[in-house]
């Protein structure tokens, strides 16, 4: 991993993107990239922090968490008070929870001061954490942690999905995959959770039972939208468990959309969860996310009537800008994220 990217203060040469052409968004993607967090070349614990909170720019989400103090007096969700999502444009090979460091570094880093206070925070920030906040945190309007915008999040001002990695239902290549190639080019409602509670919840949002008008949109689209569903499990008990049921899951999916189903490990940081709004792990959250990565509208927990309303209508939007956007001229298109573009920068970086 180059110096540059390692040290996340500066924008990496290998990472030029031009999200959008007018003034204005430039100005807001250089802010963000010097606000940027620093990449990690040694195993992280976790990616715990004592103060997530620190990490992020603007208003943090006013709902509990599982660390700080308890809530007390009870709680009511509010609307999402700005855009959420990553400072940086996601990259294939992020966010892999994988320990990619050699013997060499291994042995340099054991001897590393500095990195053994910091993995210490991260130890302690980990340990020191109340093993049942989240479950009691569901008292709390069944844990959803925030109200669904009426409308979709400004395309400039908005903020990106992180990239994922997990295997995905496919028999042919059961191999670890990205979750960023995936949803580059095309409009996708994502859904996150990690049991079968918080399943339920995104599935009040995304069923054909719950919201008909969503599946009507993604039938009418094609190819240009689609539904991702994101299983995260950190407890290898668990994930072991899910591995050993993926036939039932194929069953119940269908064949064509097994490459949208993703078992992930590891990689989801206390920076990535404050920064998209996954505050509950027992919570699941759902996303809409546009052709450029950039999640334009969220909700958590069980769907309300006026955010499935809210889904529907912005997941067909952003199939009309998509189809909009094909018709233009190639200079006159906002550029991708896209496959080969990620790719290629991902090599470059390394």
């Amino acid at each position: 991993m180059s110096s540059s990217r390692a040290l996340g203060g500066l924008l990496p040469s290998s990472r030029i993107y031009v999200v959008s052409s007018c003034a204005r968004c430039q100005r807001h993607r250089a802010f963000a990239a010097t606000a940027a967090p620093a990449a990690r070349a040694e195993k992280p614990a976790a990616g715990a922090s004592m103060d997530p909170k620190a990490s992020i720019t603007g208003a943090p989400i006013e709902a509990p968490r599982s660390y700080g103090k308890r809530v007390e007096g009870g709680f009511t969700p509010k609307p999402l008070p700005r855009p959420i999502g990553m400072a940086l444009p996601p990259l294939p090979g992020e966010n892999t929870g994988i320990d990619g460091r050699s013997l060499q570094q291994r042995r340099e880093d054991f001897v590393n001061y500095d990195k053994h206070l910091q993995r210490r925070k991260e130890l302690t920030a980990k340990i020191s954490r109340p093993y049942f906040r989240d479950w009691g945190n569901l008292q709390y309007h069944e844990g959803k942690s925030f109200i669904a915008p009426p409308r979709l999040f400004k395309a400039e001002l908005s903020l990106f999905f992180p990239n994922l990695y997990g295997e995905t239902l496919v028999k042919q290549d059961k191999s670890p995959r990205d979750t960023t190639p995936l949803l580059s080019g095309r409009a996708s409602v994502v859904s996150i959770f990690s049991s079968q509670w918080a399943e339920r919840q995104a599935e009040s949002f995304t069923s054909s039972a719950a919201n008909p008008p969503l599946h009507e949109v993604l039938e009418r689209s094609g190819d240009a939208a689609q539904l991702v569903r994101i299983n995260y499990e950190d407890n290898a008990g668990k994930a072991w468990l899910v591995k050993l049921f993926m036939g039932s899951l194929r069953s119940k999916i269908g064949e064509k959309d097994w490459d949208k189903y993703f078992l992930v490990r590891r990689g989801i940081t206390d920076e990535i969860r404050e920064s998209i709004g996954l505050l509950n792990s027992k919570v699941g959250y759902t996303y809409l996310v546009d052709h450029h990565c950039r999640i334009r509208w969220a909700g958590s927990g069980s769907s309300q009537p006026e955010e499935l309303e809210s889904l529907a209508k912005g997941l067909g939007k952003l199939v009309e800008d998509i189809k909009k956007e094909a018709l233009l001229p190639a200079t006159a298109r906002e550029k991708l994220p896209g496959k080969p573009r990620l790719e290629n920068a991902a090599k470059g970086s390394v």
